[in-house]
């Protein structure tokens, strides 16, 4: 969509953006301080933020029951965030870099996000607090390749990020959940590798006019698939846990933006709140 209508339609979806931030946040902040609850809110106010987006998901697979559960997928675009937030109930773990930018530091915050070194060369303090936040049974989401992309690909993932794996948790091993996410149309027709890039979100680019862009898009079509659970014990070691969940990821991602994944009839889930409500707990 391009031309003045879609100038007013951004414009008016970034406000709606902005006020539903602000009016999600005070709900947040009393339940974070309860300590119960907030991730359900922050589960909402990810399903709201979708549908000002028009991001449309299509939900495959079965999500881990079992907490904590150490989820990995890839990452093209700030919207994985939104997705995964909504659907996976738990805290990220970014690259140390984030707490720094406007704006989505203070929010990267108050979500209680685990920092680790880009490079994916944690240090024992980096470990000892994701495992610590394991241990509480609260739920990790993490994108190994340790950067974002162009959406068409998936790059190789950092075994050194799953390293909370290797520490049981009440003398169990940790699941790790593969997931991958795919956007795979826009506006109901399939998205092509270069459309697929004004979805993404990496290199250099500036997220305001990222974000205003996108909000002129229309609706994005998104393929999720949650992968089997697996756990460290059964690889016997964090590389061959990296390679096994990237060859899981990249294939559902390939098979995703080449429309190979079968959708039956009811399949869809939209996100937004009038079509499909609020996701389970």
């Amino acid at each position: 969509m391009t031309g003045p209508l879609s100038h007013v339609r951004a414009m008016v979806l970034f406000i709606a953006f902005l006020a539903w931030t602000l009016v999600a946040l005070v709900p947040y902040l009393t339940a974070l301080g309860a300590g119960r609850g907030y991730r359900a809110m922050a589960a909402m106010w990810a399903t709201g933020c979708l549908w000002l987006a028009g991001v449309e998901l299509s939900v495959f697979g079965e999500r881990s029951g079992r907490r904590p559960t150490l989820f990995v997928g890839n990452h093209a675009s700030y919207l994985d965030v939104l997705v995964l937030m909504r659907l996976a109930r738990g805290a990220f773990v970014a690259k140390s870099e984030v707490g720094t930018w406007p704006g989505v530091g203070f929010i990267a915050k108050i979500g209680r996000t685990v920092y680790a070194s880009r490079s994916g060369r944690n240090s024992a303090s980096e470990r000892d607090h994701m495992s610590e936040r394991l241990s509480e049974g609260e739920n990790l989401i993490l994108f190994p390749e340790g950067t974002s992309n162009d959406g068409n690909r998936v790059l190789p993932f950092k075994s050194a990020l799953l390293a909370p794996a290797e520490r049981p948790v009440d003398g169990r091993p940790i699941p790790v959940q593969p997931v991958s996410i795919a956007y795979v149309g826009l506006n109901g027709y399939p998205m092509s590798r270069d459309e697929r890039q004004l979805v993404a979100w990496y290199g250099d680019m500036d997220l305001l006019p990222h974000l205003w862009n996108l909000f002129r898009l229309g609706r994005v079509q998104a393929v999720v698939q949650f992968h089997q659970p697996v756990s460290l014990d059964v690889f016997g070691n964090r590389k061959a846990l990296a390679h096994h969940c990237y060859a899981v990821v990249a294939g559902g991602v390939a098979a995703a933006n080449s429309g190979r994944l079968p959708v039956p009839a009811g399949a869809v889930a939209a996100a937004r709140p009038e079509r499909n409500g609020e996701p389970s707990s």
